[in-house]
Protein backbone atom coordinates (compact mmCIF):
# COMPACT_ATOMS: atom_id res chain seq x y z
CA UNK A 1 0.00 0.00 0.00
CA UNK A 2 1.38 3.51 -0.52
CA UNK A 3 -0.16 5.10 1.97
CA UNK A 4 2.43 8.54 2.39
CA UNK A 5 -0.27 10.74 1.74
CA UNK A 6 -1.49 10.35 4.85
CA UNK A 7 1.36 11.80 6.89
CA UNK A 8 4.10 10.15 9.07
CA UNK A 9 3.22 7.39 11.03
CA UNK A 10 3.13 7.40 14.55
CA UNK A 11 3.77 4.02 14.86
CA UNK A 12 2.63 0.61 12.72
CA UNK A 13 -0.53 -0.14 11.35
CA UNK A 14 -2.83 -1.83 13.51
CA UNK A 15 -5.02 -4.88 12.45
CA UNK A 16 -8.66 -4.30 13.81
CA UNK A 17 -10.13 -7.73 13.34
CA UNK A 18 -13.79 -8.71 12.71
CA UNK A 19 -14.19 -8.27 8.60
CA UNK A 20 -16.63 -10.34 6.93
CA UNK A 21 -14.75 -9.83 3.50
CA UNK A 22 -11.88 -7.41 3.65
CA UNK A 23 -8.93 -6.87 6.25
CA UNK A 24 -8.81 -3.32 8.11
CA UNK A 25 -5.96 -1.58 9.44
CA UNK A 26 -5.84 1.34 12.31
CA UNK A 27 -3.08 3.90 10.99
CA UNK A 28 -2.10 7.07 12.91
CA UNK A 29 -0.24 9.61 11.39
CA UNK A 30 0.93 13.18 12.04
CA UNK A 31 -2.16 14.11 10.16
CA UNK A 32 -4.53 11.98 12.00
CA UNK A 33 -5.70 8.77 12.34
CA UNK A 34 -7.20 6.91 9.38
CA UNK A 35 -9.13 3.11 8.46
CA UNK A 36 -7.26 1.75 6.16
CA UNK A 37 -8.91 -1.16 4.56
CA UNK A 38 -7.13 -3.50 2.19
CA UNK A 39 -9.83 -4.96 -0.18
CA UNK A 40 -9.76 -8.73 -0.84
CA UNK A 41 -9.52 -9.04 -4.58
CA UNK A 42 -8.41 -12.86 -4.60
CA UNK A 43 -11.97 -14.39 -4.43
CA UNK A 44 -14.47 -11.78 -4.35
CA UNK A 45 -17.97 -12.64 -5.17
CA UNK A 46 -18.19 -9.87 -7.73
CA UNK A 47 -15.70 -7.02 -8.84
CA UNK A 48 -15.54 -3.65 -7.11
CA UNK A 49 -16.15 -0.37 -8.51
CA UNK A 50 -14.52 2.02 -6.36
CA UNK A 51 -14.28 5.04 -8.49
CA UNK A 52 -17.97 4.66 -9.12
CA UNK A 53 -18.20 4.12 -4.95
CA UNK A 54 -15.34 6.63 -3.74
CA UNK A 55 -17.76 9.20 -5.92
CA UNK A 56 -20.75 8.34 -4.48
CA UNK A 57 -19.35 8.32 -0.84
CA UNK A 58 -18.30 11.91 -1.78
CA UNK A 59 -21.04 13.39 -2.48
CA UNK A 60 -22.85 11.10 0.25
CA UNK A 61 -20.55 12.71 3.15
CA UNK A 62 -20.75 16.18 1.18
CA UNK A 63 -24.60 15.93 1.65
CA UNK A 64 -24.17 15.91 5.44
CA UNK A 65 -24.52 11.98 5.23
CA UNK A 66 -23.11 10.96 8.70
CA UNK A 67 -20.18 8.41 7.85
CA UNK A 68 -16.09 8.71 8.13
CA UNK A 69 -14.83 11.30 5.64
CA UNK A 70 -13.66 9.46 2.35
CA UNK A 71 -10.04 9.98 2.03
CA UNK A 72 -9.11 8.21 -1.23
CA UNK A 73 -9.12 4.75 -2.99
CA UNK A 74 -6.80 2.99 -4.40
CA UNK A 75 -7.05 -0.41 -6.70
CA UNK A 76 -7.03 -2.40 -3.19
CA UNK A 77 -6.82 0.02 -0.60
CA UNK A 78 -9.71 2.33 0.54
CA UNK A 79 -8.99 5.06 3.55
CA UNK A 80 -11.45 6.76 5.78
CA UNK A 81 -10.67 9.64 7.99
CA UNK A 82 -11.28 7.37 11.88
CA UNK A 83 -14.27 7.61 13.69
CA UNK A 84 -14.91 6.69 16.98
CA UNK A 85 -18.15 5.06 17.81
CA UNK A 86 -19.42 2.33 20.06
CA UNK A 87 -20.05 -0.93 18.00
CA UNK A 88 -24.17 -1.71 17.01
CA UNK A 89 -24.44 -5.20 18.65
CA UNK A 90 -26.63 -7.54 16.44
CA UNK A 91 -29.89 -6.83 18.87
CA UNK A 92 -32.91 -5.07 18.13
CA UNK A 93 -31.47 -1.08 18.00
CA UNK A 94 -34.14 1.57 19.76
CA UNK A 95 -36.85 3.42 17.99
CA UNK A 96 -35.08 6.49 17.67
CA UNK A 97 -32.15 5.14 16.25
CA UNK A 98 -33.89 3.20 13.96
CA UNK A 99 -36.17 6.67 12.83
CA UNK A 100 -33.09 8.09 11.86
CA UNK A 101 -31.49 4.89 10.10
CA UNK A 102 -34.87 5.32 7.66
CA UNK A 103 -34.41 9.09 7.58
CA UNK A 104 -30.71 8.69 6.54
CA UNK A 105 -32.21 5.68 3.55
CA UNK A 106 -34.08 8.21 1.92
CA UNK A 107 -31.28 11.29 2.25
CA UNK A 108 -29.31 8.82 0.39
CA UNK A 109 -32.00 7.09 -2.30
CA UNK A 110 -32.28 11.78 -3.14
CA UNK A 111 -29.09 12.11 -3.60
CA UNK A 112 -28.24 13.11 -7.49
CA UNK A 113 -24.77 10.91 -7.95
CA UNK A 114 -24.44 9.51 -11.85
CA UNK A 115 -23.97 5.88 -11.70
CA UNK A 116 -22.77 4.02 -15.29
CA UNK A 117 -21.92 1.20 -13.57
CA UNK A 118 -24.54 -1.52 -14.76
CA UNK A 119 -22.59 -4.61 -13.92
CA UNK A 120 -25.07 -7.55 -13.75
CA UNK A 121 -25.70 -9.19 -9.86
CA UNK A 122 -23.71 -12.65 -8.92
CA UNK A 123 -25.51 -15.51 -10.36
CA UNK A 124 -27.63 -17.21 -7.58
CA UNK A 125 -25.91 -20.11 -6.49
CA UNK A 126 -27.46 -23.84 -7.59
CA UNK A 127 -24.91 -25.64 -6.50
CA UNK A 128 -25.65 -26.93 -3.19
CA UNK A 129 -25.87 -31.24 -3.76
CA UNK A 130 -22.44 -30.65 -4.90
CA UNK A 131 -21.04 -28.68 -2.06
CA UNK A 132 -22.79 -30.83 0.34
CA UNK A 133 -20.91 -33.77 -1.00
CA UNK A 134 -17.59 -32.04 -0.51
CA UNK A 135 -18.10 -30.60 2.42
CA UNK A 136 -19.03 -34.92 3.86
CA UNK A 137 -15.92 -35.56 1.55
CA UNK A 138 -13.47 -33.45 3.74
CA UNK A 139 -15.25 -33.61 6.94
CA UNK A 140 -16.39 -30.01 7.58
CA UNK A 141 -17.96 -29.89 10.95
CA UNK A 142 -21.30 -28.64 9.50
CA UNK A 143 -21.45 -30.88 6.49
CA UNK A 144 -24.46 -32.84 7.84
CA UNK A 145 -26.51 -29.95 8.25
CA UNK A 146 -25.79 -28.82 4.84
CA UNK A 147 -26.61 -32.28 3.44
CA UNK A 148 -29.76 -32.54 5.50
CA UNK A 149 -30.74 -29.14 4.34
CA UNK A 150 -29.73 -29.10 0.31
CA UNK A 151 -33.44 -29.12 -0.96
CA UNK A 152 -34.15 -25.98 0.51
CA UNK A 153 -31.36 -24.37 -0.20
CA UNK A 154 -32.07 -24.99 -3.88
CA UNK A 155 -35.77 -23.93 -2.75
CA UNK A 156 -34.12 -20.75 -1.65
CA UNK A 157 -32.51 -19.93 -4.85
CA UNK A 158 -35.76 -20.94 -6.91
CA UNK A 159 -36.99 -17.98 -4.91
CA UNK A 160 -34.81 -15.49 -5.16
CA UNK A 161 -33.99 -16.22 -8.85
CA UNK A 162 -38.16 -15.82 -9.42
CA UNK A 163 -39.59 -13.43 -7.05
CA UNK A 164 -40.62 -10.32 -8.51
CA UNK A 165 -39.35 -7.03 -7.50
CA UNK A 166 -41.30 -3.90 -7.79
CA UNK A 167 -39.02 -1.03 -8.06
CA UNK A 168 -38.16 1.44 -8.33
CA UNK A 169 -34.39 1.31 -8.31
CA UNK A 170 -32.25 3.38 -6.60
CA UNK A 171 -28.48 3.88 -6.07
CA UNK A 172 -27.70 3.21 -1.80
CA UNK A 173 -25.66 1.60 0.49
CA UNK A 174 -27.07 -1.67 -0.03
CA UNK A 175 -25.56 -3.07 2.60
CA UNK A 176 -26.40 -0.77 6.31
CA UNK A 177 -26.70 -3.55 9.46
CA UNK A 178 -25.49 -3.95 12.50
CA UNK A 179 -22.18 -4.82 11.94
CA UNK A 180 -21.62 -1.70 9.33
CA UNK A 181 -23.13 0.94 11.71
CA UNK A 182 -21.61 2.58 14.97
CA UNK A 183 -23.32 5.02 17.40
CA UNK A 184 -21.62 8.16 18.35
CA UNK A 185 -23.53 9.86 20.88
CA UNK A 186 -26.81 7.57 20.75
CA UNK A 187 -26.50 8.60 16.58
CA UNK A 188 -25.98 6.35 13.48
CA UNK A 189 -22.61 6.12 11.92
CA UNK A 190 -22.44 4.57 8.23
CA UNK A 191 -19.96 2.42 7.33
CA UNK A 192 -18.52 0.08 4.78
CA UNK A 193 -19.67 1.86 1.40
CA UNK A 194 -17.63 -0.51 -1.73
CA UNK A 195 -21.18 -2.68 -2.22
CA UNK A 196 -22.67 0.72 -2.83
CA UNK A 197 -25.34 0.26 -5.98
CA UNK A 198 -28.65 -0.01 -7.61
CA UNK A 199 -31.23 -1.91 -5.78
CA UNK A 200 -34.84 -2.24 -5.39
CA UNK A 201 -35.85 0.34 -2.92
CA UNK A 202 -38.14 -2.73 -0.99
CA UNK A 203 -34.93 -4.90 -0.74
CA UNK A 204 -33.09 -2.31 0.89
CA UNK A 205 -36.11 -1.47 3.32
CA UNK A 206 -36.60 -4.59 4.08
CA UNK A 207 -33.13 -5.68 4.94
CA UNK A 208 -32.20 -3.25 6.82
CA UNK A 209 -35.56 -2.74 8.72
CA UNK A 210 -35.17 -6.51 9.40
CA UNK A 211 -31.51 -6.67 10.81
CA UNK A 212 -32.00 -3.34 13.01
CA UNK A 213 -35.61 -5.06 14.28
CA UNK A 214 -34.16 -8.37 15.93
CA UNK A 215 -31.15 -10.31 17.46
CA UNK A 216 -28.85 -13.11 15.64
CA UNK A 217 -31.62 -15.10 15.08
CA UNK A 218 -35.51 -14.66 14.51
CA UNK A 219 -36.89 -15.36 17.57
CA UNK A 220 -37.10 -11.96 19.25
CA UNK A 221 -37.51 -9.66 16.26
CA UNK A 222 -39.48 -6.35 17.50
CA UNK A 223 -42.17 -5.17 15.16
CA UNK A 224 -42.12 -1.34 16.44
CA UNK A 225 -38.48 -1.33 15.32
CA UNK A 226 -38.91 -2.22 11.93
CA UNK A 227 -41.77 0.12 11.77
CA UNK A 228 -39.74 3.06 12.96
CA UNK A 229 -37.29 2.30 9.67
CA UNK A 230 -39.94 2.92 7.62
CA UNK A 231 -41.63 6.06 9.55
CA UNK A 232 -37.96 7.54 9.52
CA UNK A 233 -37.77 6.74 5.63
CA UNK A 234 -41.32 8.60 4.87
CA UNK A 235 -40.73 11.41 7.03
CA UNK A 236 -37.51 12.12 5.25
CA UNK A 237 -39.26 11.90 1.83
CA UNK A 238 -38.93 8.54 0.53
CA UNK A 239 -41.96 6.68 -0.78
CA UNK A 240 -42.77 2.97 0.57
CA UNK A 241 -43.02 0.25 -2.41
CA UNK A 242 -45.84 -2.45 -1.98
CA UNK A 243 -45.57 -4.57 0.61
CA UNK A 244 -44.58 -8.56 -0.17
CA UNK A 245 -41.66 -10.92 -0.46
CA UNK A 246 -39.57 -8.62 -2.58
CA UNK A 247 -38.90 -6.80 0.81
CA UNK A 248 -36.57 -10.15 2.51
CA UNK A 249 -35.24 -11.40 -1.65
CA UNK A 250 -32.33 -9.26 -1.59
CA UNK A 251 -31.23 -10.42 1.98
CA UNK A 252 -31.63 -13.99 1.25
CA UNK A 253 -30.21 -13.88 -1.49
CA UNK A 254 -27.23 -11.69 -0.58
CA UNK A 255 -27.11 -14.13 2.26
CA UNK A 256 -26.92 -17.16 0.30
CA UNK A 257 -23.71 -16.13 -1.95
CA UNK A 258 -22.36 -15.20 0.81
CA UNK A 259 -22.65 -18.48 2.90
CA UNK A 260 -21.70 -21.04 -0.57
CA UNK A 261 -18.36 -17.67 -1.05
CA UNK A 262 -17.21 -18.94 2.84
CA UNK A 263 -18.13 -22.44 2.33
CA UNK A 264 -15.92 -22.57 -0.44
CA UNK A 265 -12.89 -21.00 1.50
CA UNK A 266 -13.55 -23.85 3.89
CA UNK A 267 -13.09 -26.48 1.63
CA UNK A 268 -10.23 -25.01 0.22
CA UNK A 269 -8.94 -25.27 4.32
CA UNK A 270 -6.15 -22.83 3.73
CA UNK A 271 -5.72 -19.23 5.64
CA UNK A 272 -5.94 -16.90 3.19
CA UNK A 273 -3.44 -14.16 2.66
CA UNK A 274 -6.82 -11.65 2.18
CA UNK A 275 -10.19 -11.65 3.53
CA UNK A 276 -12.01 -12.76 6.42
CA UNK A 277 -9.39 -15.71 8.31
CA UNK A 278 -10.44 -19.05 8.15
CA UNK A 279 -11.96 -19.72 11.55
CA UNK A 280 -14.44 -16.99 11.19
CA UNK A 281 -15.39 -18.71 7.02
CA UNK A 282 -16.56 -21.17 9.43
CA UNK A 283 -18.58 -19.21 11.51
CA UNK A 284 -20.27 -17.60 8.18
CA UNK A 285 -20.73 -20.95 6.62
CA UNK A 286 -21.98 -22.48 9.96
CA UNK A 287 -24.77 -19.59 10.44
CA UNK A 288 -25.56 -19.86 6.69
CA UNK A 289 -26.08 -23.43 6.69
CA UNK A 290 -28.79 -22.97 10.54
CA UNK A 291 -30.09 -19.79 9.79
CA UNK A 292 -30.76 -19.45 6.11
CA UNK A 293 -33.50 -22.40 6.44
CA UNK A 294 -35.06 -20.48 9.34
CA UNK A 295 -35.58 -17.34 7.90
CA UNK A 296 -36.70 -18.79 4.57
CA UNK A 297 -39.09 -20.91 6.55
CA UNK A 298 -40.45 -18.06 8.31
CA UNK A 299 -41.30 -15.52 5.73
CA UNK A 300 -45.10 -15.54 5.57
CA UNK A 301 -44.75 -15.25 9.09
CA UNK A 302 -42.37 -12.62 8.67
CA UNK A 303 -44.90 -10.80 5.74
CA UNK A 304 -47.28 -11.00 8.66
CA UNK A 305 -46.08 -9.64 11.58
CA UNK A 306 -44.72 -7.08 10.03
CA UNK A 307 -47.25 -5.68 7.67
CA UNK A 308 -47.21 -1.84 7.87
CA UNK A 309 -50.57 -1.46 5.72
Amino acid sequence: MDLAHLGAPLGPMVRVHGGFANRMYRLDTDQGSFAVKELNLLDRRSTYHLEHVFRFERAAFAAGIPMPEPISASHDTLVHRWVEGEKVPEAPVSEEYAFEIGEILARIHALDVAWTDVSAEEPTPWDWPELAERAVATGQPWAGELTSQVGTFLAIAQFVDTCERPGPAVLTHRDIQPWNLLAREGRPVVLDWELSGMLDVSGELGSTALSLAKGPGFDDIEPAIFRSVLDGYVAAGGALPPWGPSWFVFMIGGWLGHTRWNILRCLAGVEASTGPDLALSHESARNGVRGLPVLFGRLPELQELLTYQ
